[in-house]
């Protein structure tokens, strides 16, 4: 159930986690939906790890931080509120960590993520079904967490609202499903009066920039296996490059491009019940780690429809 708000939960966290692709059954970013009065419970786990990130376009590695490390532990649902509406909720536990240095990782609830997802349209095309889907998601502060520590921050801080069109086409059991998401960032304060970005700023507020990030999933999904190949792209529209030597900052450029996989099985024995891994790796970016993730999760479903009995 659910993935890429928690992605995204992740990603935020600069130099740590581009490269989180969360597992998931029915997300705020696929082609499915959840069935009318039916809950999704998941459980979920992922590290992410890298020595090596993008100072601007300089890829160099950083001794006085050795391996940095994000662990994330998730719980999330998704209900099916109507045929065509299903809405999803979770909050991430992130815990950062580097093997170097005298910087100490941070640990703590990061952000409350909402989701409502429509089925806009579907229509029969060719030998296949195609689907539109548009999504609306907010996501905001759950704790008084530090964003200003970066690269061992658990998060921006930032409240961010996201809208989010989705095309889907399946022939049988193998599809292609292809998004586009736009993210408004509000501003965040930071525990100092000034700071330098390419100029003085004499306020503790910090202008972020917005994002887009676009995705193509493809691969075979049945009712009891679906395996998906996954590539994101993911751009801060604005933001600047970290100095040469500099710590990075929260409203850093942030652009990276990754591929993974995802794999969930569901009981045939329990069809309630499915368990699902994922893995990912950032092929190219800028100010941003160069991140190896991997995850698994578990997840059930709760059908709340009253079956009337029938002599």
């Amino acid at each position: 159930m659910l993935i890429n708000f928690y992605k995204r939960a992740l990603l935020c966290i600069l130099l740590v986690s581009p490269a989180c692709i969360m597992v998931q059954a029915q997300t705020d970013i696929d082609g499915d939906m959840m069935a009318k009065k039916t809950l999704c419970l998941n459980a979920m786990y992922s590290y992410g790890s890298w020595t090596n990130y993008w100072e601007g376009t300089l890829k160099r590695d950083n001794q006085n931080l050795g391996r940095v490390s994000t662990q994330m532990a998730g719980v999330m649902m998704a209900y099916g509120l109507y045929k065509n509406v299903t809405i999803l909720a979770g909050l991430p536990y992130v815990q950062t960590h580097a093997t170097a240095g005298t910087l100490h990782g941070q640990k703590g609830l990061q952000d409350v993520n909402l989701w409502i997802k429509w089925k806009a349209y579907q229509a029969s095309i060719g030998r296949g079904t195609f689907s539109v889907f548009a999504a609306g998601g907010l996501t905001f502060p759950s704790t008084n967490y530090i964003a200003d520590f970066l690269p061992l921050s658990i998060g921006l801080h930032s409240t961010n609202l996201s809208g989010r069109l989705i095309a889907d086409y399946g022939i049988g059991k193998f599809f292609v499903t292809v998004s586009g998401t736009y993210t408004y960032r509000n501003n965040i304060t930071i525990d100092r009066t000034a700071y330098y970005t390419t100029e003085l700023h004499n306020t503790n507020e910090v202008q972020m920039p917005d994002m887009a990030m676009e995705q193509l999933r493809a691969g075979y999904r049945s009712k009891w296996l679906r395996i998906e190949a996954v590539a994101d792209n993911m751009n801060t529209l604005g933001g600047f490059d970290i100095r040469r030597n500099d710590m990075p900052f929260p409203s850093n450029k942030m652009n990276s491009t990754d591929a993974g996989l995802f794999v969930k099985y569901t009981f045939k024995k329990l069809p309630a019940l499915s368990l699902s891994a994922d893995g990912s790796y950032v092929i190219t970016g800028r100010n941003v780690g160069q991140t190896t993730m991997f995850g698994a999760g578990v997840s059930y479903v709760l059908d709340f429809n009253h079956k009337k009995n029938s002599k």
